[in-house]
Parts: C-alpha cells; structure tokens; sequence
C-alpha cells in the first residue's frame, strides 16, 4: 500500500510539472519546425503543396490556437505568443507570395480566414496580424489567379472583423499613421462635383494616384472580384462592400468617403457595365419596363442589362445602409460620372434611338431607385439641371410621338417618388401665388358671386343639347343638376356631376358594351390617392389654399401644366398610346391632396383670370372642337363601337377613316368618368 502510494505521489508530480500549455506550445512548435523544415530538406519544387504535408500541419496549428483560446485564463495564450513574436503571419504571406510549393497561397488564404474568423478575441489591431493581412490583400484579385473563392472569402472575414472592431477600418486600409493623407484624398473626391464637362470615363486605374487607397488595397480587390464569373465570389465580394459601408460609427463613413476613392470605384463601374450596352440596338420599352433586378441575384451568365441594372440595384442598396457621409459621395459620384458625364450628352443627342434609349434608362433608373441620397442627385439632375430640366419638358410635346411618351413617361416616374421637390419644382412653385384667380374670386367676401358665376356658366352648358344628361344611362344618376351652386368650399358633389357632364351625349359609348359609369374607376381612384397621400404624409402640406397674392402678376401656369393643357388640346389628333400617357401623368397629378392642386385641376367653379385656363376649361373647349369635328364622322355611333371593340381586341377589322379621332374621342370619355371619380374620392366622407 506505501509503495502504491508512493508511485501516486511521483505521477501527480510529473502531471504538475508538465502543464498542458507547455505541451500545447511544443506541439504548436513542433508543427511549425515541421513546415520550415520542409523548405530546408526538399530538392523538388514542382511538388504541389497539397501532396505535402503543410496542409495538415497548418490545421494543426489552427486547432491547437483556438483549444488555447477556450482553456487560457490569461488575455493571450503562449502559442498566439509564440505566432505573434516569430512572425509567423508574416513568414506565412512571403510564402504564399512565391508560390513555393506550388498552391501555397491557396493554403495561406485559408489558414488566414479561419484564424481571424475562429479566433473570438481581436487581432487586426496587432501590429504583426494587420501587416500581413495587408500584404495577403495585395495578393488578391491579381489576373490570373487561381484562387478567387480563397480571396473572396478572406476579405469577408477580413470585412467582417472590421464590423466587430471599426477602428481597425484604417489599418485594413493602410491609411494609419497619415494624418496628412486626409487633404490630398479630400480633393481626389472633387471630380465627383466639379469633373470637367468633357470626361466620358473615369477609368479605374487613376485610383492610383490617391496617397491613401492604392489600386492593390482592399476596395479595388474586392471590386475585382465583382466580376468574377463564380457567382459565389461574386456575392461574398458585394456582401463585404456592405458590411464595410454599414460601418455604424459616423468616422468610419468618413474615412471611406474622404480617404478612399470608394465612391470613384463603384461609379466607374456603374459607368463601365454602361458603356457595354447596345445602345443602337435596344428596344426603349422593354428598358423603361425593366424589373428590379436583385444584386444578390445576379448569375454569371447574365447580359449586360441585367448585369448593369443588377450593380446600379447594389449601389442602390449600399447607400440606403452607409452612413449619410459616405451615402452622399457615392451620389455624388454616380452623378457627376454617370448622370452629367454621359446622360446628359445622350439626351441633348440629335439621334433619336440615342434620345430614347437614354430617357428610357433614366425611368427604369427613377423607378428602381429607392434610396434617398441617390433619388436626390437623379431628381436634382433631371428637375435642377437647367439644360436637361427645359428639354425634358419640352420633350413631352416633340415632333417624334415616341419622345413625347417617353418622356411623359420619365415624369409619371417621378411622380410616384416620395421626393417633395419633384411637385415643388414642376407645379407648385407657379400655383403658389394663384393668380390664376380673377381678382373678384380673390377674396373670401367674393366666394358667393364666383358660385353664382359658376351657376350661370353651368346654366349655359345645360341649355346646350351636346351637354344634357338624359341619355346618361350607363353609370349611377347624376348626384345633382351641373347647374346647382356648389356650397361653399372645394369638395360638393357637384365636382363630379361636372366632369360626369362634359362629354356630349352623342359620342358616349361605354354604354354600348355595358361598361361601368364612373363608379368602375372608383376602385382603382381610390388606390390612387391613398398611394399618393402616402408619398405626401410628411410634406406638411397645408390643409386649404394660402391667401391669393396682392400683386397683381400675369400668371404662369408652368413648362409642365403648358405642355400637357397643350397636348390634352390636341387629344383628338394624337395617337391612342400617347393619350393614355398624358392622361395617366393628369390623373396622378390631381389625386395628390395639396389643395392647389386640388383647386386648380378638380373644381369646376373657380373664376379664372383672363387668358388663364385649367384642367377643366381646356376639356370645355376640347369638347366644343369635339362637336365640329364628329360631324364628318357618318354612323357616329356604329364607329365608336366598332373601335371600343377593336380597343378590347374583339373587332380587328375597325376602318382607318377617322380611327385616330374615334379612339381620342373614348379615351376622352373615360378621362372624365376617372376624373369624376378621383373627384368623388377625395370628398369628404359625409358628403359623398
């Protein structure tokens, strides 16, 4: 029994006087002899690494630092000392740099990645990781390489591990220890603003001139690697861009806005992917309709528009998460490089494939775009760019049919972006002062006389036979007579009996096929304005029209109100397409809430001044010309139905004579029943 005692007592000691670190720490040696060794024994250089026995080796070393990890009291472990002293990063990377054996880097990139992704406590502060994993990053994305999945996903752990620890952003950047780096990389940022006009190209390669941020860092590798053809490479680069860009410190933006060329990078590519497009040969439809296409995706098989759609859908995505500094100089950049540098050209182009093809991109764009520093810089280049602002309006009524849709298009667009400067900029800046007003119906005292004019012009059109109501048979009774005064105020019943009225009795067809008066638009008027009071709820637009203004000013209605009270003029001589355009841009315009736009568009009974007109007397005058005009039409009413069925694809055969006036005579009618029934919506729920 003593001496059994006695070997116990000897073994204990032996236990103690051998701790497990010291065996965790020659066996980290141990491993690492093992590889140098290798370099010193081998003659045969052609051997690839993966026939050696590195690879195991390294995996060794990997398990037994992160076993120190879990079991260590102490903040650092005597095998993370042992790496970090001796450098082994650093011997690690000079390897993997020469290939030596062949496949080494491959071996190098992943131990890497699961050090900095196994290891809990941080790393990249330490002067000798963030050095080799700045030379590691130089090795990546070079052309040719072998190892893009390895890349890829050493820069996400990499990226990643800047998230958990922001302020080792500027070491994974190399921009540490410059202090004087920070103005010269500030004005590399100035061509975003101040670009000469004559640039069509920023190309990738002038990042090298940054004292900060050099071609081979981290931004233009994880660029690089964008392109790759494996869409899994792919992806893990765009998802480091956005963990990078969802820094949430306010500094770490600003390093990457002032002392990076981020923004010049990713606009350079938004314009390279531009530049691939068949612009001569695309068809402008199918670009204005394009869908969103995900980033996230995106396959390595992809055409260029979907390709280019797919990066202007990430840069999209990145500034809806990076911090306003940074969200605004990627705009700024795509705006200078993309928008002034190469739109802008395209569109004052004399060619019109050139014309509408890049109207058509810039809808798709507007329509896609969803956040707010990149919707301002295409609402500022479109609405606060002189030159292109007057051609886009003007353009709504070009010679070519087709730039007129499409640029009606581009504004229907617009409008349907929560942007209030957009309304601003296009209508109400020039009803503010409502002189279009006559002076009597200026004031609240005079409200009783403008009712009592309105009844007498009411009067007028119920004497006229074209405007009686008695064959109106294919929607709901009138509310009330068109001639009944309307209490004071916007918002009587009789706003809608108006616009009910105004087509003659003699060119209404609905009936004919059993279509729905103005209560089958009801449904899809009622989702109209709920879309647009949602785009307005924080505009704080006032609840009634402000006092009208004391000087006397010849009123304006505004570029936009002209050309579409001109285009709606002429609605009998315009092709089908474009009338259902032009309406639709009306249509959206009144069922916004603001009440000038209210007034001006949806109340029948305002006084105007002299030569002042508004959505309802232009279709007054519209119709009078209507009634001389349908009188070289023989079987009026046979024609009409004929042409309503060839609308609905059910008589193909519909005669050329007349077919023009015919088809703008319906889409007429049913103008006035939608606007009847945004009318009806917009009334207060005790009155309708």
């Amino acid at each position: 029994m003593e001496t059994f005692s006695k070997l116990s007592s000897m073994l204990l000691h032996a236990l103690e006087t051998r701790e497990p670190t010291l065996d965790l720490l020659d066996s980290f040696v141990d491993h690492w002899k093992s590889i140098t060794n290798y370099y010193i024994e081998t003659t045969d250089d052609s051997r690839p690494v993966k026939q050696t026995e590195i690879p195991w080796r390294l995996r060794q070393m990997l398990d037994i630092l992160v076993y120190e990890e879990k079991q260590a009291v102490e903040d650092t472990g005597a095998c993370m000392e042992y790496l970090l002293q001796h450098k082994l990063l650093e011997t690690l990377c000079t390897l993997g740099k020469a290939q030596y054996p062949p496949g080494m880097v491959q071996q190098v990139l992943l131990f890497f990645s699961k050090l900095l992704s196994q290891i809990q406590k941080p790393l990249l502060q330490l002067v000798n990781v963030y050095r080799p994993v700045q030379k590691l990053i130089r090795l990546c994305a070079l052309p040719g390489s072998h190892t893009e999945k390895e890349e890829a996903q050493f820069l996400l752990v990499v990226c990643s591990r800047v998230k958990q620890d922001p302020h080792t952003l500027r070491y994974v950047l190399e921009i540490l220890d410059q202090p004087a780096a920070r103005a010269p990389a500030s004005d590399q940022s100035q061509p975003c603003t101040q670009a000469s006009s004559h640039r069509t190209e920023p190309h990738l390669s002038s990042q090298s001139d940054s004292p900060v941020q050099s071609e081979s860092g981290l931004l233009s590798a994880l660029l690089q690697l964008t392109m790759s053809q494996r869409g899994s490479v792919c992806q893990k680069a765009y998802e480091s861009f956005l963990l990078l860009a969802a820094l949430q410190p306010e500094s770490s933006g600003e390093i990457l806005s002032e002392q990076t060329q981020l923004g010049e990078l990713l606009a350079g590519r938004l314009l390279q992917l531009y530049s691939l497009l068949p612009l001569e040969g695309l068809d402008p439809g199918e670009v204005q309709s394009w869908p969103r296409t995900p980033w996230c995706s995106e396959s390595s098989s992809s055409d260029h528009m979907t390709t280019f759609f797919s990066w202007l859908d990430f840069l999209d995505q990145l500034m809806s998460k990076a911090p306003q500094v940074l969200a605004l100089k990627l705009a700024r950049c795509v705006h200078q490089f993309w928008l002034v540098d190469v739109l802008q050209p395209q569109l004052l182009n004399t060619c019109e494939q050139m014309v509408l093809v890049s109207t058509s991109v810039l809808s798709a764009a507007v329509r896609l775009v969803q956040s707010s520093s990149l919707l301002d810089q295409l609402v500022h280049f479109l609405l606060r760019t002189n030159a292109v602002s007057h051609l886009l309006l003007q353009r709504c009524d070009h010679i070519s049919d087709q730039i007129s849709m499409a640029s009606l298009s581009l504004l229907e667009e617009l409008l349907q972006k929560p942007h209030r400067d957009i309304l601003n900029v296009l209508v109400l800046s020039f009803l503010q002062s409502r002189s279009y007003l006559s002076p009597p119906a200026a004031g609240p005292e005079d409200r009783h006389a403008e009712s009592n004019e309105a009844n007498q012009d009411s009067d007028g059109l119920e004497e006229d036979p074209f405007f009686s109501d008695s064959s109106f048979s294919d929607g709901p009774p009138p509310l009330c007579s068109p001639s009944t005064t309307p209490p004071p105020g916007l918002g009587s019943a009789d706003v809608v009996n108006s616009f009910l009225c105004l087509v003659p009795v003699q060119v209404r067809s609905a009936h004919l096929l059993q279509e729905g008066g103005y209560e089958s638009y009801v449904h899809d008027a009622h989702t109209l304005v709920t879309d647009c009071q949602s785009l307005s709820l924080s505009w704080d637009w006032p609840l009634s029209p402000p006092p009208p203004s004391d000087e006397v000013d010849k009123f304006f209605e505004g570029p936009l109100f002209k050309v579409l009270f001109d285009r709606l003029g002429r609605i009998l001589e315009q092709p089908y397409e474009l009338n259902l355009q032009l309406t639709a841009v009306l249509s959206r315009l009144s069922a916004f809430n603001h009440p000038l736009l209210h007034e001006y568009l949806l109340n029948p009974y305002i006084h105007l001044s002299h030569c002042c007109r508004s959505l309802f007397s232009v279709l007054i005058r519209l119709m009078a010309e209507l009634m001389q005009r349908i009188q070289q039409v023989s079987n009026l009413t046979d024609r009409l139905l004929d042409t309503r069925r060839n609308l609905l694809g059910l008589n193909p055969n519909t005669g050329l004579e007349h077919l023009t006036l015919l088809k703008g005579v319906i889409v007429l009618e049913e103008f006035c029943k939608e606007l009847a029934a945004i009318a009806f919506v917009k009334l207060p729920l005790n009155q309708q």
